[in-house]
């Protein structure tokens, strides 16, 4: 196990932008450990000065959509406006050994290379949403490292994957031509919250079933009620293959910023997101209390035991360990 460092090296080290010490002060934060939730704590409000200047984006979409060759171009079109970016791949997380499955860094493996880049695998864990615990925090200290964009994305796509539009300034959703049910139930929600939707691998015999799709969006669109903060989400194709659309996706990025910040809604978009950050620590953190008491750890079992037999409502059982700790 690598030795702790000083809260002054954790704060020197990502503020000029090391790698190492920014990877080891985000293991800081995910760790479990009370004494290291402590100096993370600190180290968070040292840094808090020289976050909140970047531009924060999440992408999601379909399985098989091509996140990661996606993002990899994408990336690599920012790198080369001489712009930093952090790209927080959130994978899915193997129960037996509690990490990342997927290891984005070898399916970025040209992006990793890139020295105005960096990569950081986490871990989904047991958490929602398609991100890790501690994406926020990440989010943090990418940002007090300098890093111009910070890009998350998450697991998959879904009705539960929508957490990450509370902790980005832009929302990307990335999609299939043909994949035969585009507008339907599950994907409303997400489409609803999307600030852009791209139509992916538009190239060779799938551009017109790009194109085809790319109508039908911006139709569909029409039927959703206009956003509060007065943007029109567009509708765009792209082909990572190709490198083709991924200007436009950036250029729109950029719109977008730039009229969010005329109009108030940025500062206001983040306001409410710390907001919504305060209120789920809050309920993570009694939620870990709560389970982790020794009085509830000694009554669960019997209380478990009860209700699979029919002896106890589940509703019964939950006030008697409320009541319990409430002694």
């Amino acid at each position: 196990m690598q030795k702790r460092l000083s809260i002054q090296t954790y704060k020197e080290g990502v503020l000029s932008g090391n790698r190492m010490i920014l990877s080891r002060a985000i293991t800081l934060i995910e760790s479990q450990l009370p004494q290291d939730r402590a100096l993370a704590q600190q180290l968070l409000e040292q840094l808090l000065p020289y976050t909140g200047k970047s531009i924060r984006l999440g992408v999601t979409g379909v399985p098989g959509v091509g996140k990661s060759t996606f993002i990899e171009v994408f990336g690599k079109a920012i790198t080369a406006l001489n712009k930093k970016i952090a790209v927080l791949a959130i994978d899915p997380t193997s129960q037996i050994t509690k990490g990342s499955i997927m290891g984005d860094k070898t399916r970025m493996e040209e992006l990793a290379h890139d020295p105005l880049a960096y990569i950081r695998p986490s871990p989904a864990g047991n958490s929602l949403g398609g991100v890790a615990n501690k994406t926020r925090e990440t989010i943090l200290l990418c940002e007090a490292a300098q890093f111009e964009v910070i890009l998350v994305e998450t697991v998959g796509v879904g009705q539960s994957e929508t957490v990450v539009k509370g902790m980005v300034d832009f929302f990307l959703l990335l999609m299939l031509a043909g994949a035969g049910d585009e507008l339907q139930g599950i994907k409303r929600g997400i489409i609803e919250m999307a600030d852009a939707i791209a139509i992916t691998k538009a190239d060779g015999d799938n551009m017109q079933a790009s194109n085809n799709t790319r109508l039908e969006y911006l139709q569909a669109l029409h039927l959703y009620p206009a956003a509060g903060n007065g943007w029109q989400t567009p509708v765009l194709t792209c082909s990572a293959l190709n490198n083709t659309g991924i200007e436009e996706i950036w250029n729109t990025v950029i719109a977008y910023v730039n009229q969010m910040q005329q109009n108030g809604f940025w500062l206001q978009n983040r306001q409410k997101q710390n907001l919504e950050w305060l209120h789920t620590y809050i309920k993570q953190t009694l939620e870990e209390e709560f389970f982790g008491n020794p009085v509830i750890k000694s009554k669960m079992s019997e209380i478990e035991t009860n209700i699979l037999s029919g002896k106890m409502l589940a509703i019964q059982g939950a006030r008697e360990l409320l009541n319990s700790i409430r002694k």
